[in-house]
């Protein structure tokens, strides 16, 4: 009962706002592209305006890090709302009207994406430093479920917020739905610390933690870097592989709505595991199938076959759910964790952005076939890491909410 008991308490505060953020995140991102065209953007500047919230993530991770580690995760959390409310504003700020340049457009996206990366790393230190070690897997699982799920139901929502209001509509969802995830930010408890724990996070710098991390990073760091590349890839060899298929785009919705229900099934049980028999069991899977489907795709011939495959990728997929934060949570120190997590977190986007990169360039050289292959074998190296590099034990100094 105790267990349920912090869940419910604590736990559920992180929760509620980590589905609103998604939920704006997936209702605003299938029209950043169409709304930058609408003002006037080339489709490779659309394209460019799109990456913007990827970039913003990537150049935001470290300070975001120091951020937290100064001020504490509850008011990082807030600031994030804070950004991300003012990105809103400018992205509606000329809509419809075209009055306004596309560079303050731009400037709303980037600011979205940087207030994404501040919130992600504060909500991940807070939940980490709140539950305890025992349920630290299901807990850092269940937020990333809670992610997929407000970026699942954000766009279906933001389509009908169109159909009443427009274009502006996806926008005006996004807003509310930040202001609610700052509301019940506004409510969590702030995490209790001694002065010596805030002086001592307060001497963190991010090369300091760097020297004190580096085997960490060049170690299990890589298997992440490879884990995260190969994942932010599956996102775009389904619908590859059903045009060079011959499939309609509504089959390859469908075959990846399948594939999306499998990921977003598997999460709580894969951190129940992972906190009974340890992270390799999850997290050697997951890279694994990744790969194995990855390999298998290039052999299949029609809708059927290659639903199966992309099912196996879902459920793959799905049981990684969080581990990237686990693990990033396992091998943090005690003073200045979110300085170790902005690191951590700069080290799986820069793989979320090598992994596509490596796809396009083998498929310009030998063909989509072969390079959908390349990126299978990327899985099977993070997997090789993660089972050489995963600590066999995890040790933990616990704070605790003020109010608890």
């Amino acid at each position: 009962m105790a267990e349920e008991f912090r869940l419910r308490s604590v736990a559920v505060a992180v929760y509620a706002p980590a589905t609103l953020f998604g939920l704006a995140e997936g209702s605003m991102l299938p029209v950043v592209a169409l709304s930058a065209i609408d003002r006037g953007a080339t489709t490779s500047v659309a394209a460019l305006i799109s990456a913007l919230i990827g970039i913003g993530s990537l150049v935001t991770n470290i300070p975001a890090g120091v951020l937290a580690t100064r001020v504490g995760e509850r008011k990082s959390m807030l600031l994030a709302a804070a950004v991300s409310v003012a990105g809103l504003v400018l992205c509606l700020l000329d809509l419809g009207t075209g009055s306004w340049p596309l560079v303050v457009y731009g400037a709303g996206v980037l600011l979205i994406g940087a207030a994404s990366a501040v919130y992600s790393l504060a909500r991940q230190s807070y939940l980490t430093e709140s539950v305890p070690l025992h349920m630290r897997a299901r807990a850092l699982s269940t937020l990333g479920g809670t992610m997929r799920v407000g970026v699942f139901v954000g766009p279906f929502l933001g389509a009908a917020a169109m159909q009443v209001w427009g274009p502006p509509g996806a926008y005006y969802l996004s807003l509310v739905a930040v202001l609610a995830a700052g509301a019940v930010v506004y409510r969590v408890p702030d995490l209790e610390t001694t002065a010596e724990v805030r002086a001592a996070a307060a001497s963190i710098t991010t090369w300091g933690m760097v020297k004190q991390q580096w085997r960490v990073y060049a170690t299990l760091g890589a298997g992440i870097l490879l884990l995260s590349g190969i994942r932010q890839t599956r996102q775009t060899v389904v619908p590859l592989w059903a045009a060079h298929l011959g499939l309609s785009p509504t089959a390859s919705s469908v075959i990846y709505g399948f594939a999306g229900a499998i990921d977003a099934l598997v999460f709580y049980p894969a951190g129940k595991v992972m906190d009974r028999y340890g992270r390799r069991w999850v997290a050697v899977p997951c890279a694994f199938m990744l790969g194995v489907s990855f390999v298998l795709m290039p052999l299949t011939h029609g809708a059927l076959l290659l639903s199966v495959v992309a099912m196996v990728m879902g459920f793959g997929n799905g049981i990684g759910s969080g581990i990237i934060m686990t693990l990033g949570a396992d091998v943090s120190p005690s003073i200045g964790r979110p300085t170790h997590i902005g690191i951590w977190n700069e080290l799986a986007d820069v793989g979320s952005g090598l992994g596509p990169l490596l796809l396009a360039a083998v498929t310009a050289l030998a063909g989509l076939g072969p390079g959908i292959v390349v990126s299978g074998f990327v899985g099977f190296g993070a997997a090789a890491a993660l089972w050489t590099w995963i600590p066999r034990t995890v040790r933990r100094v616990r704070r605790v909410p003020a109010t608890e």
